[in-house]
């Protein structure tokens, strides 16, 4: 059950992928598969480019995830 919620996702996000960047199919679904596999350091890096210094309600990393655990 956990493949296939894992699945589902990457194919979620690789159409979001190839709609937005107009990119191929496959180069989509790669991009896709390296943001879940990766799902830690993305995070961090989004927090981090989009959190400003003087925020009030700043979210600890260690707390965020990607993908909702099933």
């Amino acid at each position: 059950m956990q493949q296939s919620v894992r699945l589902r996702t990457v194919m979620k996000i690789s159409w979001e992928i190839q709609k937005k960047k107009k990119c191929i199919r496959s180069k989509a679904l790669e991009f896709a598969w390296a943001i879940t596999q990766n799902e830690d350091i993305t995070i961090y890096y989004l927090v981090k480019k989009h959190s400003h210094v003087s925020y009030k309600n700043k979210v600890k990393v260690q707390e965020l995830s990607l993908f909702k655990q099933v």
